[in-house]
């Protein structure tokens, strides 16, 4: 644990960069491990399915690099903003799973989210205010979890998609328009 986990400083001042990506496969217990999995596989295949739909060939590719590249940008403003804090560490996939999330709200915005598992909000509604709230959290800090790793991963999740796509958008604002089809 100690020569994988996001420990910003040593990322800065050492050049450890493998713990910007070995973070991303530990988890502090079993419930954060289980609630990401949950997320992820919850909407992962959906995510992978319509990657696949869009880029026949390079789906899977796409998909990768979308988990992966989730857990990079997750990552790096943890560094910026802890670099000369040698007691920082932080650790876990939600800034991947966020990214997996975020695409998937562009690909079914209406599709109902289960908040805490039991209220379901659709994902256009829900997005902003997750946002939001790990916006704010990530500024008032002090509680254990990387919140900035969650708000730039649904980001990172979001540009990605569009980027590697950018029609998307265009459907993604239809099916906002007309939430029925």
């Amino acid at each position: 644990m100690s020569q994988c986990i996001l420990n910003p400083y040593l990322v800065h001042h050492r050049h450890q960069y493998w713990r910007l990506i070995t973070s991303g496969f530990l988890h502090a217990d079993a419930m954060h491990l289980i609630v990401n999995m949950f997320v992820l596989y919850g909407f992962g295949q959906a995510v992978e399915f319509y990657y696949g739909q869009i880029f026949p060939e390079k789906g899977t590719f796409y998909y990768t690099v979308l988990y992966l590249g989730g857990i990079l940008v997750a990552n790096a403003p943890s560094i910026a903003k802890h670099k000369d804090n040698h007691y920082y560490n932080s650790l876990g996939a939600s800034g991947a799973v966020s990214a997996i999330l975020f695409a998937s709200i562009l690909f079914a915005p209406w599709q109902k989210i289960y908040l805490f598992a039991v209220i379901p909000i659709p994902g256009i509604l829900l997005g902003p205010l997750y946002l939001l709230y790990e916006y704010k959290m990530g500024k008032r800090g002090g509680t254990n979890i990387n919140h900035d790793a969650h708000f730039w991963g649904a980001v990172f999740g979001l540009l990605f998609t569009i980027i590697l796509k950018p029609a998307i958008l265009s459907v993604f604002l239809q099916m906002l328009l007309n939430p029925a089809t």
